[in-house]
C-alpha cells in the first residue's frame, strides 16, 4: 500500500466510513459512497487504508475491547478509535497492531474522555485524574506504587506510619515523592512532571541513577534516558481540575490539540493557523461552545466534516 496518500483523501475516506457504519445509512447515502469510491484511485486506495486500519483495531483481545468500550457501543467507539489513530500516523506510516495499548483499557482505574475523577488512596492520599486517563495501584508492605498507564494525575501524598515510599512510575521511568503534592502527565514518548508541594525525585528508566530532585514550583520533561533541564511550572496547568484549560500566548495548533484532549473524535488545525497565538481560560467541559469562539477572536473558522470530527481552518 502506498503511502503518498494526502491527509484530505484519508480524511474523506475516514469520514465515509463513520457515515457507513453510524447505523443510519441511506441507499441514498450508499450511492454516493460509490460515485466517491469510482471517482478516484485514490479514494478507493484511501478507502482500503481505513479498511485495514480498522480490522487490525477489530483484532483487540476481546475482553480488552468489551472491557474498554462496553458491547452497546463497542462499533461507534471503534470507529473513532480508528479516526483518531488515522490522523496521528499522518498517512505517512502504517499503523501496527502491536502498538495499540492494550494495558491500559484493562487498568484498575480509568476515566473516559469526558471524564475526571477523585480517588482516596487506602493510605490517605489523594488522586485527581484528568481525562483519558489509566493506572494500576500496587501497595504492598514495601512500597506505595501508582503506575500511570495515560494520562495525567495530581498525587497529594499522606504520611505513612510504615514510611513506605511513594512513587508514580511511567513508560520512561520513575518518580518518587519526597512528602508533596505533584502532577505527572504521560505523553507519547515522555513524561511530563510538575511540583505543587514540597519536592520530588525523578528517574529515567535507563538511568536510574540519574536522579533530579525537583522543588515546588518547578516542572520537568524526561524520556527512557536522561532528564531535561529543570524550568518555572505554568500558571494553570492544574486548571483542569476545575474543569478549565489556562492558556497564556499558545500558539493555536497546540491549544486545539490540548481541547482535543476532552473532546470525542477528531479536533484538527490547519497549518495555515498553528501559529496564531491564542490567550484566556476555557471550559473543557463544553468544548462545542470554546469552538463556537474562536471565530470572535481570531481569523478562524469551524468546518464539521462530521459531528465527530471538525477542522479549524482560515477565514
Amino acid at each position: 500500500m502506498s503511502s503518498s496518500l494526502n491527509l484530505e483523501t484519508l480524511e474523506a475516506a475516514a469520514t465515509w466510513y463513520v457515515q457507513l457504519n453510524d447505523g443510519a445509512a441511506s441507499e441514498a447515502r450508499t450511492q454516493a459512497w460509490q460515485a466517491w469510491m469510482q471517482s478516484s484511485p485514490e479514494h478507493s486506495a484511501a478507502w482500503a487504508r481505513v479498511e485495514k486500519l480498522q480490522q487490525q483495531w477489530a483484532m483487540m483481545p476481546q475482553q480488552a475491547a468489551l472491557s474498554c468500550l462496553g458491547v452497546a457501543q463497542a462499533q461507534r467507539r471503534d470507529v473513532l478509535k480508528m479516526l483518531g489513530m488515522l490522523v496521528a500516523v499522518g498517512g505517512c506510516s502504517w499503523f501496527a497492531v502491536e502498538q495499540v495499548p492494550y494495558r491500559s483499557m484493562l487498568a484498575q482505574q480509568r476515566t473516559g474522555i469526558r471524564e475526571r475523577r477523585s480517588l482516596r488512596l487506602d493510605d490517605g492520599s489523594q488522586l485527581e485524574l484528568n481525562a483519558n486517563t489509566a493506572l494500576d495501584i500496587h501497595f504492598d508492605s514495601r512500597q506505595r506504587l501508582i503506575q500511570l498507564l495515560r494520562g495525567e494525575i495530581i498525587v497529594q501524598t499522606a504520611k505513612d506510619p510504615a514510611q513506605r515510599p511513594f512513587m508514580v512510575q511511567t513508560a520512561q521511568g520513575g518518580v518518587r515523592a519526597l512528602g508533596t503534592r505533584f502532577s505527572v502527565r504521560q505523553l507519547p514518548e515522555q513524561t511530563r512532571v510538575g511540583v505543587l508541594e514540597a519536592a520530588v525525585e525523578v528517574s529515567p528508566q535507563r538511568h536510574t541513577n540519574h536522579a533530579l530532585r525537583l522543588e515546588a514550583g518547578q516542572q520537568v520533561t524526561f524520556d527512557f534516558d536522561r532528564v531535561g533541564s529543570a524550568r518555572p511550572l505554568p500558571a494553570g496547568s492544574t486548571a483542569w481540575v476545575q474543569g478549565m484549560l489556562s492558556v497564556d500566548d499558545w500558539r493555536l495548533g497546540d491549544f486545539i490539540e490540548e481541547l482535543g484532549r476532552y473532546r470525542p473524535g477528531v479536533l484538527h488545525c490547519a497549518a495555515e493557523v498553528h501559529g496564531l497565538k491564542i490567550s484566556g481560560a476555557f471550559r473543557i467541559d463544553d468544548t462545542d461552545t470554546v469552538l463556537e469562539n474562536l471565530g470572535k477572536s481570531l481569523p478562524v473558522k469551524v468546518r464539521y466534516l462530521t459531528r465527530y470530527w471538525a477542522s479549524i481552518e482560515p477565514m
